[in-house]
Order: structure tokens, then sequence, then C-alpha cells
């Protein structure tokens, strides 16, 4: 049996980005992509608020940090 506790399959991708937050904003890169959430590889996560707006190609979304690694973030889709 898998340990998968997602909601939502995701779906890997490789896709540029922005995290958008209070007047600044990180470059990413979107690693993998569902319906609520998405992992994200950044250059560090430090500096980065929990909650902020992900922004690509068609594609802005309000999010929260629910993980943090070493050079990676997974966000939940924030839809409140």
């Amino acid at each position: 049996m898998s340990e998968e506790h997602r909601v939502a399959a995701r779906h890997r991708v490789l896709k540029g980005a922005k995290i958008e937050f209070g007047g600044g904003a990180i470059d990413c890169t979107i690693r993998n992509l569902s319906d609520t959430g998405a992992a994200l590889d950044v250059t560090s996560p430090v500096g980065i608020p929990t909650e902020f707006t992900l922004v690509a190609e068609g594609f802005h979304k309000p999010c929260r940090v629910v993980w943090r690694k070493e050079k990676r973030i997974g966000v939940t889709f924030d839809n409140s």
C-alpha cells in the first residue's frame, strides 16, 4: 500500500514561475502540480513567507507553504 497522502494526483511539470509577496518576487520552478498544491524548486527557502502568490503563464494562485526542504518547498493553494 502506498504512503500517498495527497488529496489530488500531482502531475510532473517543469515550468518557470515567480513567488510574489509584499512587492518582491523570487524566481522558482514548478516541479509538480495538482488542483490543490504544488512543489516548487527554489534557490533557497530562506526569506520566502508562509503565504504568497504563485505566478506563471496563465496562472495566478494564492499559496500557503506546508513544508520546506533545502531547495524545495511544498505549497497548498489557498482557495478561501
